[in-house]
C-alpha cells in the first residue's frame, strides 16, 4: 500500500511540476522540476484515533537546509496530501535532538478541531491549512503567495468563522465583539454565556480570545489565545490554570501568533512547569498565515460561505 500511495503521489507531482529527481542516498527526498525545490516524502498507515506515525531521518532533514523545501506526509485514504513548508519548522527541528536511531519522531493527529503535527520534545502545531498543493506552488512561484498583515481582531474574526462553519458555537470576550472585522467573512453569532462546566474558572476563561463550544452539548472543545503583541508565556499560564483546575476537560489549547514566534513558543512550552502539568502535550501553535489559509480552504470548499 505504501509504495502505491507514494508512486501515485510522485506521478501527480511530475504531472503538475515537470521532471522530478531522487537525491542520492535517500529513498524519500526529491528535487522538483527544473528548480532546486526539495520535497521530503513520508508515508504512514492510519492507526487508531486517526493517528499517523513517521520517522524523519536527521541526514534527510539536513539536506533540506538552504533550499526551498517542503515536508510531505501521506497516509491511507487521504483526499489531499499534507505539504508543510520546511522553513516554518527548521528552527523547531534544530531545537530538539533526534532519537537514538537518528530519526525525529513525528505524529499527525487528524481531528475535527484541526489537524496537528506533533514533533517529539518540541510540541504540537496546527497544520490544517496545508492540505493542498499550494505550499509547493508558493515555493516554485512566489507570486502565488499572498498573506495579509492581520491584526489581533482580524485573527479572532477568522478563528470564530472557522469554528462556526465546523459546527461549533463561538465565544468571544464581550469587550472584543464590536472589534470583529466582518469584511473578512460572513457574520456569525457569538455565545453570551459560557458552558456550565467552566463556572468555577469563569474569571479566567471569559477573557480567552476564542472558544469553540460543542453545539447542543455546551462543552468547550478548543481554546485560542491570540498573542499579537502580548507575551506567549502569559497565554500559556492562562491555559495552564485552566488545565490544572479542570484536568479532565479534554479540550485543545492553541497559542496563535506570527510565525517568527514559533521557536519562542517551543522554548516556553518546554519549561518544566508546563511539562509537569501536562500542558506541553495538549497545547498547539497556530500561526496567522495558517489561520488565513485554513479559513480560505473552508471558504472555497463551501462555496464562499454564502
Amino acid at each position: 500500500m505504501a509504495n502505491l500511495i507514494k508512486d501515485s503521489f510522485l506521478q501527480e507531482l511530475e504531472r503538475r511540476f515537470g521532471k522530478i529527481r531522487r537525491l542520492e542516498n535517500s529513498h524519500s527526498l526529491f528535487e522538483v522540476g527544473e528548480s532546486e525545490t526539495r520535497i521530503y516524502i513520508r508515508y504512514s498507515k492510519k492507526h487508531s484515533r486517526n493517528q499517523m506515525f513517521y520517522g524523519l531521518r536527521e541526514i534527510d532533514i539536513q539536506m533540506l537546509g538552504g533550499y526551498p523545501s517542503v515536508l510531505c506526509f501521506l497516509w491511507d485514504g487521504q483526499p489531499n496530501p499534507l505539504i508543510v513548508p520546511y522553513s516554518e519548522y527548521e528552527e523547531v527541528f534544530h531545537s530538539v535532538s533526534p532519537a537514538s536511531d537518528g530519526q525525529y519522531k513525528v505524529q499527525i493527529y487528524e481531528q475535527h478541531e484541526g489537524t496537528e503535527l506533533y514533533i517529539a520534545n518540541a510540541g504540537r502545531f496546527n497544520v490544517e491549512s496545508y492540505f493542498r498543493w499550494q505550499a509547493l506552488e508558493n515555493l516554485i512561484d512566489l507570486s502565488t503567495s499572498y498573506i495579509p498583515d492581520l491584526s489581533h481582531s482580524q485573527v479572532q474574526t477568522l478563528l470564530g468563522a472557522i469554528g462556526s462553519h465546523k459546527g461549533f458555537d463561538v465565544w468571544v470576550p464581550i469587550n472584543d465583539r464590536s472589534k470583529l472585522d466582518w469584511s473578512l467573512t460572513d457574520t456569525y453569532q457569538t455565545n453570551n454565556i459560557l458552558p456550565p462546566n467552566l463556572e468555577q474558572i469563569v474569571r479566567i476563561v471569559e477573557g480567552v480570545d476564542i472558544i469553540w463550544i460543542e453545539r447542543g452539548a455546551g462543552i468547550a472543545k478548543a481554546f485560542f489565545e491570540v498573542e499579537h503583541s502580548t507575551s506567549i508565556y502569559s497565554g500559556l499560564l492562562r491555559f495552564n490554570d485552566i488545565h490544572l483546575v479542570l484536568p479532565n476537560l479534554r479540550t485543545r489549547f492553541s497559542v496563535v501568533s506570527n510565525d517568527d514566534r514559533r521557536s519562542l513558543f517551543v522554548r516556553q512550552l518546554n519549561r518544566p512547569t508546563f511539562k509537569i502539568s501536562g500542558l506541553s502535550e495538549i497545547c498547539t501553535f497556530l500561526e496567522y498565515a495558517n489561520v488565513f489559509m485554513w479559513h480560505n480552504r473552508i471558504k472555497m470548499k463551501e462555496g464562499n460561505f454564502r
